[in-house]
């Protein structure tokens, strides 16, 4: 059976490993404390759920803003990149004990796991990160994971947890991620306007849904908001895992919102090919590729990416990097290995398969991009 409402996500049938995001704006107080409370109640929610036999991983915002209080950093170590760091790596101490404590006391053990963007966007480290969470949760741990801020600078890094999330159930093999947050759905304007209406269930995420959005966290102390959340929507779907968001807010927060049958579900997309899925779910490409009408018709068939369709090459990328290909609307429609790299993309640009070995002076691979190293978005 798949996932099809909220209720399936807490069901082990359908969904039998789940990611569950916890916020910054949660798991901390005001004050830059703890609130010990609230995720008592939580772990209590998750330990349920193992207990029902469903594995669970837990993205785990929250250092920063632990780590803050006790530097008595200002902005809650948001203020530079070095306070973010330094937050971070003392946060991170207590953050981690936090969850081993809570989750020691329903007899599970907690694994820690700290990622940069690189250990999913480079694919021989994304295999180990697979295999080291298979590894856990065969032995009945429950892997709790956060981005790496302590070194993570703004060119290698998430920046957010959403989409971290969705990449880690992507590596994990999830059916489904969870994320609480501090509104209860993706609504059709800001939640805040008359009217407003929250959206139950997301067939697809649009350029419609994407116009919904509003950016920026309202707590002021995370990261992501709900573009972010878009974000992550997306890479789960192209993974064919189902995506939720749910108010994090009240006691029991994923009872209280299932219950009530309130928050937002992203249905997903029949599940690509392991490493499809990964090419999808990339965040950062080396370059694009731009093409006419004709080689964007033939790439919804199943094509390869040919030449003869390309228009412009932006970028400085080598053979075996991952790149955008650009459609004629100026939106992103494919991600794919480039087989040549940007010099040669440029000279072979428009040109028919039988022109290539005379432009180049060697015997040309048969496409630009092959259909087996692209993922249609």
């Amino acid at each position: 059976m798949k996932i099809s409402q909220l209720a399936h996500l807490t069901d082990a049938a359908t969904c039998p490993r789940l990611v569950v995001k916890v916020g910054s704006a949660l798991l901390v107080g005001k004050d830059g404390a703890p609130r010990r409370e609230w995720l008592t109640a939580l772990v209590a929610e998750i330990a349920a759920a193992r207990a029902a036999g469903q594995e669970v991983i837990v993205v785990s915002s929250g250092a920063i803003a632990l780590g803050a209080r006790k530097l008595g950093l200002a902005k809650g170590g948001r203020g530079s990149l070095s306070d973010a760091q330094a937050a971070a790596s003392v946060g991170q101490i207590t953050l981690a004990g936090l969850w081993a404590d809570l989750l020691a006391a329903h007899g599970l053990t907690a694994a820690q796991i700290l990622l940069t963007l690189e250990d999913l966007e480079d694919r021989r480290r994304y295999l180990n990160v697979t295999a080291t969470l298979g590894t856990l949760l065969a032995a009945g741990a429950v892997p709790v994971i956060n981005e790496n801020d302590s070194v993570a600078t703004e060119e290698i890094r998430f920046g957010d947890n959403d989409r971290l999330a969705a990449r880690v159930g992507q590596a994990a093999g999830a059916s489904g991620v969870l994320l609480l947050s501090d509104i209860d759905g993706l609504y059709d304007r800001d939640p805040r306007a008359e009217g407003a209406t929250r959206i139950p269930v997301v067939r697809g995420v649009t350029p419609e849904i994407h116009a919904m959005a509003t950016g920026g966290s309202s707590s002021g102390l995370g990261s992501g908001g709900m573009t972010s959340k878009l974000q992550a929507a997306e890479i789960a779907e192209l993974a064919g895992m189902a995506l939720a968001i749910i108010d994090g807010q009240p006691t029991s927060p994923i009872s209280a919102a299932f219950g009530a049958d309130r928050g937002t579900l992203f249905l997903p997309r029949g599940r690509q090919q392991a490493r499809k899925a990964w090419l999808g779910g990339r965040m950062r490409m080396r370059g694009s590729v731009s093409v006419d009408a004709g080689a964007a018709a033939a790439l919804a068939k199943g094509s390869s990416l040919l030449a003869a369709g390309i228009t412009a090459v932006d970028g400085d990328f080598q053979r075996g990097d991952a790149i955008a290909v650009i459609g004629p609307d100026g939106q992103t429609i494919a991600r794919g290995l480039s087989e040549y790299d940007a010099a040669e993309c440029l000279a072979l640009k428009g040109h028919h398969s039988r022109e290539h070995e005379a432009l180049l002076g060697y015997a040309p691979r048969s496409a630009l991009i092959h259909r087996d190293q692209l993922v249609l978005l």
